[in-house]
């Protein structure tokens, strides 16, 4: 690193990428312990006004920096660390943590302290990665704009005045602002794609049940994903390597160097004829067709695909999502009994989830499988299907209903509409930086894949990534 101040230098750090951060890790040009003290300045400098961390581990990342440090220091000749050795990351607070308060944004588990480690974590620990602290999230992760009542909202990075998106707003917040080099979050209606679009970053929803939900306190597991979010598609295929499962047999499993390696030519890009364009901000638009044209000049090819089913699968998915949420709060003495300890909003949508009728719920696996069969038999003819994470940019902290061409619409609704259709299915989805607003707010473009092509779908945002300037914006930070 260059020889200046310490304030630059910790900018410095803080800006790299997982990759440049692992080469000058592997060359000892900066140690472990350089990153944990950048990523830990940051916090201190910038949490009290974003409240992105509920919990800092600070004693606990020094520790581990050091530990990795001496690795590093003694490594065998032939042995190359892994790509997470020594970088500090976060996870969301409802993922289990051995020994680490872990909260899930509530009241109720205001003092949990889990016994063992969730599979995420384990993994994450088993690649060396150093935890630097569990970030805020909407409450008990049924929520999407992380006004959590009981720790705060997370303030976008980008205007703090309005919301950073939920429910994994605050690992959008922390990756996006240094405080940490990627983050897990969980997905069960958008909560990684929807606050990595509002905060400018990365994230990825994979294919359902790649990523363990074990020990990650569940929305609704018909639903539930886990997955990476970073500041590059770069990193999130590192932090993906290291989390992810077992793939079916045949499936290529992403790898850093194959990507870059195999750029996708002669893309084929589904254009979808119904749904997703539907009720868009203008700006919004204008920067997703912008992004579809960029990828016309690396020569791919859009083509028309008709998904005719989409309308009819939120009300089934909201079912689903209602009624296993209310099933599980139930299941742990949570609600209704402690009821006066939840949130307004999350508390209504449970008491509206012991009011889903049996039959309702069951006919709204029915309807996904139509749905799911519309998603395949638009990727016989697509590589991919291309469309807005979100129809807006961020709205106000405490905006209830927000004008989308001339109708009003619920923030909620407007924030879940395009991204519940990839929980339902189960397909993977991407949510990358297309473009910023002439506000200054980040836009999201999303691509979706056929499930267990996680390989492909990183290929194709990261070509779409390096030929464009977006993912090298940071929001301006005092």
């Amino acid at each position: 690193m260059r020889n200046t101040g310490p304030a630059r230098v910790e900018d410095e750090l803080a800006s790299l990428s997982i990759g440049k951060a692992a080469r000058l890790l592997r060359r000892r040009e900066i140690s472990p312990l350089d990153l944990v003290e950048a990523a830990l300045a940051r916090i201190e400098k910038l949490n009290p006004a974003l409240d992105a961390f509920l919990t800092v581990t600070a004693e606990r990342a020094r520790r581990d920096a050091r530990l990795a440090e001496r690795a590093f220091k003694r490594g065998r000749r032939g042995s190359t660390p892994g790509p997470l050795h020594g970088i500090p990351v976060a996870l969301k607070d409802n993922i289990w943590t051995r020994g680490v308060r872990t909260t899930a944004g509530s009241r109720i588990l205001g003092h949990f302290v889990p016994s063992r480690d969730s599979e995420v974590a384990r993994r994450l620990a088993r690649a060396r990665a150093i935890l630097v602290g569990k970030t805020n999230l909407h409450e008990f992760a049924y929520g999407i704009s992380n006004e959590n009542p009981h720790y705060g909202p997370v303030r976008n990075p980008w205007a703090r005045d309005r919301i950073s998106g939920g429910s994994s707003g605050g690992s959008a917040a922390a990756v996006a602002t240094g405080m940490c080099f990627a983050s897990v979050g969980t997905d069960t209606g958008g909560s990684i794609r929807i606050p990595s679009a509002l905060c400018g970053i990365a994230g990825l929803k994979p294919t359902y049940g790649l990523v363990s939900v074990e020990r990650i306190v569940p929305l609704s597991l018909s639903l539930d994903h886990a997955g990476p979010m970073a500041r590059s598609v770069e990193d999130l295929c590192m932090v993906l390597e290291a989390i992810a499962g077992e793939y079916p047999k045949g499936a290529a499993r992403p790898d850093v160097r194959r990507l870059a390696r195999n750029r996708p030519r002669r893309l084929r890009l589904g254009w979808p004829k119904q749904y997703f364009f539907e009720r868009v901000d203008p700006e919004v638009h204008k920067l997703v067709e912008a992004a579809a044209k960029r990828f016309q000049d690396l020569g791919g090819r859009l083509e028309e695909v008709s998904l005719p089913h989409l309308h009819d699968c939120i009300d089934p998915i909201t079912n689903i999502a209602l009624a296993e949420a209310a099933r599980y709060h139930e299941s742990q003495g949570y609600f209704p009994s402690r009821a006066n300890e939840y949130g307004e909003d999350v508390s209504s949508r449970l008491a509206l989830g012991r009011e889903v009728r049996a039959v309702d719920y069951l006919a709204a696996f029915d309807v996904l499988r139509i749905v799911t069969q519309d998603f395949d038999g638009a990727f016989e003819r697509v590589d991919a299907i291309l469309a807005p994470t979100l129809p807006v940019t961020a709205p106000l902290i405490g905006e209830k209903e927000i004008q989308i061409g001339g109708e009003s619409e619920t923030v909620r609704s407007a924030l879940v509409r395009l991204n519940r259709p990839a929980n339902g299915t189960g397909h993977p989805a991407i949510s990358i930086p297309c473009g910023f607003t002439r506000a200054g707010l980040p836009v999201g473009l999303q691509i979706i894949a056929p499930r267990w092509c996680e390989s492909r779908l990183l290929a194709i945002a990261l070509a779409y990534e390096e030929a464009t300037e977006w993912r090298r914006k940071r929001p301006l930070l005092n």
